[in-house]
């Protein structure tokens, strides 16, 4: 295949396979943007180049904002650029690049909040939006916005070369020889596809007590699917890796190792059978079993539901919700990792938050309007999905930490029980902490030692009830390296999850008996 530029490939797909996205309306050409400084050598001038305004524009932008009062407003500019490929069995089937652009204005009066937002980046349109905005607003001083000073960041993120400046021909050969070790992993492989997608967003922040943020945000996934017959009968896994990462992160190790996982993964469930369902010892495998944490359990400490009296933990702050060894923490400082952010999507810093430190309960994750009626400082985990949204409290990277016992004594202590290695297909009930999880992945546990595969097989159960009956925990934390898509209000953010090998003494697991 022959070399093709990023806005060659761009332009192709108008013609052909790929189809471009971009807004009917711009006052600076986002392609144009991307010629311009090195996505990581950009300064605070650079992103106000970039968006085509200056300190004097957004701060007029948030005066029309608050001139019906309104206790605090803030700007969120963001340009997208993301690339994705499809790939079934050697030949590419589906290819597309879409660009976004655009402005979202907030004004925050008490817990009300009005929110507009334009894809015309122009002083006339920005002050419509933000005029829009601010009817929410029936009192208040009328103080002018602050003196925007610039907030420095760190850099979580760090990469070789930004994703739009990889071309396409770049990208093609790590999905044919992941392609090529599915198909060639098991005789019983008949089928495999793979899907790779890469980000790079662009944001700039400014609120009315002047303080203005900008960051630069790569991120890339790929997966692997796996379809397998043996007998006439099918089945099918899959397995993914990604997170803030460039090209250089899809080394042939780790290809290797995502399509021996997916093989593997695809070919047990031939040995897999059902089980009886009833109450029974699960033991939580390290890694991808932490979304039941996140899910079940995460949710109902983000601030929100909680000021809202809504979540189970509302009246829990500084109580004991779990065993002393128990410590769960939700940190978007992990370098390159999903859920990592600089900056949260409100232009506060991110950070390491004990959420339940040995077993008590300390904190909520807070976005802006939280901290301010619980009187604390945002911990940087006011996030939204798009400038089309308004940012609310999430999860970045959630794990429980590392506890006292090995996971081979964790296992051995189970005589009769199931081994979860991951899940699909969950629902839980965010207030009380109710879920229902598909295991997608899982062993029988039998005299301490792990069996035979399972499927078909559901847990039934209550986050904070969950979380009181975790009576060992391993001393292997595994993050989870391709992390997942959270969807909560309306809205889809990028996160991680993980999780020692966790003992839970008691949940209720849907069988053949159930």
């Amino acid at each position: 295949m022959g070399k093709m530029t990023r806005r060659e490939f761009m332009v192709a797909g108008a013609r052909g396979m790929a189809v471009v996205s971009i807004p009917l309306i711009f006052k600076v050409d986002p392609l144009a943007a991307l010629t311009g400084p090195a996505a990581g050598s950009m300064e605070l001038s650079d992103y106000y180049q970039h968006f085509g305004v200056d300190a004097e524009v957004i701060r007029q932008v948030m005066a029309a904002a608050l001139a019906k009062g309104g206790d605090y407003c803030d700007v969120f500019f963001e340009h997208n650029v993301s690339s994705s490929i499809g790939l079934e069995d050697n030949l590419v089937n589906q290819a597309f690049t879409n660009v976004d652009f655009g402005v979202g204005i907030r004004v925050v009066e008490g817990e009300q909040v009005g929110y507009s937002f334009t894809e015309e980046i122009t002083p006339k349109a920005m002050k419509l939006a933000a005029k829009t905005a601010a009817n929410i607003a029936h009192e208040g001083s009328n103080a002018p916005p602050a003196e925007l000073k610039f907030h420095g960041t760190p850099s979580y993120y760090p990469i070789q070369t930004s994703w739009e400046d990889v071309g396409i021909d770049s990208k093609i050969p790590l999905l044919l020889k992941l392609n090529e070790k599915m198909l060639a992993g098991d005789p019983r492989v008949i089928r495999s596809q793979v899907w790779f997608q890469d980000f790079s967003s662009y944001v700039l922040i400014a609120n009315s007590a002047g303080r203005v943020a900008c960051d630069f945000q790569p991120m890339t996934r790929m997966f692997a699917f796996c379809t397998a017959e043996e007998n006439g009968r099918k089945e099918e896994n899959y397995e993914g890796i990604g997170g803030r990462r460039g090209l250089e992160y899809y080394t042939p190790e780790r290809i290797d190792r995502i399509a021996g996982d997916a093989v593997r993964k695809t070919v047990d469930l031939f040995k897999a059978e059902p089980i009886p369902g009833g109450e029974m010892e699960v033991v939580l495998a390290p890694g991808k079993a932490g979304i039941l944490l996140h899910e079940a359990i995460g949710h109902g400490m983000e601030a929100d539901s909680n000021r809202r009296g809504e979540s189970i933990f509302a009246d829990k702050i500084g109580k004991k919700v779990a065993e002393n060894f128990v410590t769960i923490i939700d940190d978007g400082t992990i370098p390159n990792y999903r859920g990592s952010i600089n900056i949260d999507d409100e232009g506060y810093d991110t950070e390491k938050t004990y959420l339940v430190r040995n077993g008590i309960l300390e904190t909520y994750m807070h976005d802006y309007i939280s901290s301010v009626y619980y009187k604390v400082k945002p911990t940087g985990n006011g996030r939204r999905q798009s400038f089309r949204h308004v940012p609310i409290p999430r999860m970045t990277n959630t794990y429980m930490d590392n506890g006292p016992h090995t996971p081979e004594e964790i296992v051995a202590s189970v005589k009769q029980g199931l081994y979860a290695e991951s899940f699909t297909n969950g629902e839980v009930n965010i207030g009380p902490g109710d879920f229902t999880f598909y295991l997608k992945s899982g062993y029988l546990i039998e005299n301490g030692k792990l069996t035979k595969p399972v499927k078909d097989v559901n847990l039934i159960g209550n986050g904070p009830d969950v979380l009181t009956k975790i009576v060992m925990v391993g001393n292997d934390l595994k993050i989870e390296e391709g992390g997942g898509t959270c969807g909560k209000g309306g809205q889809w953010a990028p996160v991680t999850d993980g999780l020692p090998t966790a003992k839970v003494s008691a949940i209720t697991v849907g069988g053949s008996s159930t």
